[in-house]
């Protein structure tokens, strides 16, 4: 085979799997959206009851994701079927984007998960509000991006370490301890009453 034939047929195996991972991507976040709707973590009144500490349906929404996914991801790397690629951050990073996004909730009483769903479900106002907020956030981030990317996002920088590296242990020494963590919280939770 020639070497350009061989790099047309590279070319149009990456282009395949860029598509297959477009699809992937578009089923898990349709299941992912279902489960939300299920989960009545697209209701205003949920979203409301959570930020007023009232219901902690999404609380318990989250910490299961958050445990099932670990222990998905974990077990897909052990397995050698992904490779994790780790953002680097920083504490400027976090605080920012926390801070967007704690505004943006408070407002909307949507996060960006749950908007989606909500579109879906057909509300208005995470169709209006919603939509026309992430679309106005990210173009007004866009724009103050360049002066951003030196100054706040570079404030406290630790680079792209996850838990496992940062103790310097298997990745499971520090995944089981945590889903343990999240079950008994969970537990809790149920035990109190919210």
């Amino acid at each position: 085979m020639k070497e350009s034939e061989k790099e047309v047929t590279t070319k149009n195996t990456v282009e395949s799997e860029d598509k297959r991972n477009l699809f992937y991507g578009l089923g898990f976040g349709i299941v992912f959206g279902f489960l939300l709707h299920k989960g009545g973590a697209t209701k205003y009144d949920v979203i409301l009851g959570q930020l007023l500490l009232i219901d902690y349906t999404v609380l318990k929404i989250m910490l299961s994701a958050a445990a099932s996914g670990m222990i998905g991801v974990y077990t897909m790397k052990s397995m050698g079927w992904v490779k994790l690629s780790i953002k680097s951050g920083s504490v400027g990073m976090n605080v920012l984007g926390a801070s967007i996004f704690g505004v943006g909730f408070a407002v909307l009483g949507y996060c960006p998960g749950t908007i989606a769903g909500a579109v879906g479900n057909g509300y208005l106002d995470a169709i209006t509000g919603g939509v026309a907020g992430i679309v106005l956030g990210t173009w007004i981030f866009a724009i103050m991006y360049p002066a951003l990317k030196d100054g706040i996002l570079k404030k406290g920088f630790f680079g792209d370490i996850t838990f496992p590296s940062l103790l310097k242990v298997n990745d499971w020494v520090a995944v089981v301890p945590a889903i343990i963590l999240i079950i008994l919280v969970l537990f809790w939770i149920e035990k109190a009453g919210f």
